[in-house]
């Protein structure tokens, strides 16, 4: 009697080759990252033009895989649900545990069949991102997923360390900065919870349509705020007031972070202060709109733009940040020490 043969003998088998970028050429990849980066956010694609060619493509590369990141968290596609879909946020833990999957094979030089974390393989393999820096971005992710919410701010701050701070950090060693040189990186971590907080304040209204608040409890308790009341038209001077603080907390952070750029090299000083100069507007417009600050979404006009990165462009020339008045109260190494505790 003939033996059945196996359908796969273990001679056959053959593992894949690693490679980093999941087999895709290079320039695709680019070409994809930068499609993804001029829909996903205007502001930053304009900043990222100013980069050198190799740094601009690596800063889309490493866009690309946080913007399919949170795109997955929250069951949308560029920031939106995906066509013919609601935007299903159900079984999120499932959502979370794709993302850390897909961005394991990415590290491991394996395909994913997902551009964007293919992307992010080859992007962390000519930089050397490493895999503590992508956990702790993919750890605010986790905690969306929880539906948590920021009892202090601390609390808050915490949130913007994983989901921005941590962002600016590896966009800094995507820059060329070494992951020894930690007043550099401590600046590029400010800079991210700088763009985090005026994020959180222009989208407070979208936020809540969402289900979702970054405003600390101990805040809205300060301000007498039923649970789920704060963007309703009788607490709009409360919620003014609250993003007033939002505001001045990112007014120090962005500050302190123009420090690090006298490091950086001319392109990526100047696309780095152009970048910060477009977000904190954000934030000073919302705090200038007062009680109509979420009647509208506020961004910044073309015209606006080009005259901060002329004005960037200046600054980075002259490349003498002055001082700032006063330092961050929440430092890269507290919410680092705090993240890696909990």
């Amino acid at each position: 009697m003939n033996k059945s043969r196996p359908l796969a003998p273990s001679s056959f088998i053959r593992s894949t080759p690693s490679q980093h970028g999941g087999g895709r050429h290079r320039a695709a990849l680019v070409a994809k990252a930068r499609a993804s980066i001029e829909e996903g956010s205007k502001s930053f694609a304009a900043a990222s033009r100013l980069f050198d060619r190799k740094t601009r493509e690596r800063v889309w590369l490493l866009y690309a895989w946080c913007r399919r990141c949170d795109d997955i968290a929250d069951a949308q596609n560029m920031g939106g649900p995906r066509e013919g879909e609601p935007g299903d946020l159900s079984k999120p833990a499932d959502r979370l545990k794709s993302i850390r999957a897909l961005t394991d094979r990415a590290f491991e030089g394996q395909p994913t069949a997902d551009v964007a974390f293919d992307a992010f393989g080859l992007v962390a393999k000519e930089c050397g991102i490493t895999r503590e820096m992508a956990e702790d971005v993919i750890a605010g992710f986790a905690l969306d997923a929880k539906e948590w919410r920021p009892r202090s701010e601390g609390d808050l701050m915490q949130y913007c360390y994983h989901v921005a701070g941590a962002v600016g950090v590896m966009m800094a060693v995507v820059m060329g900065v070494s992951p020894d040189d930690h007043e550099t990186l401590d600046r590029a971590c400010d800079l991210g919870l700088a763009f985090q907080l005026a994020n959180i304040a222009r989208d407070i209204a979208e936020d809540d349509a969402a289900d979702r608040c970054y405003l600390p409890v101990e805040w809205l308790v300060e301000e007498d705020i039923e649970p789920g009341q704060h963007t309703k038209p009788h607490h709009r001077q409360e919620l003014a007031d609250m993003t007033a603080k939002l505001v001045a907390l990112m007014e120090v952070h962005a500050a302190a972070s123009r420090l690090g750029t006298p490091r950086l090299p001319f392109r990526s000083r100047w696309a780095i202060l152009s970048a910060a100069r477009i977000y904190t507007a954000i934030g000073h417009q919302v705090r200038e709109l007062g009680t109509a600050a979420w009647d509208h979404r506020v961004y910044i006009s073309r015209a606006a733009k080009l005259r901060h990165i002329t004005a960037a462009f200046f600054q980075a020339l002259a490349n003498r940040p002055s001082q700032p008045a006063e330092m961050p109260r929440w430092t890269r190494a507290m919410l680092a020490e705090k993240a890696h505790a909990s």
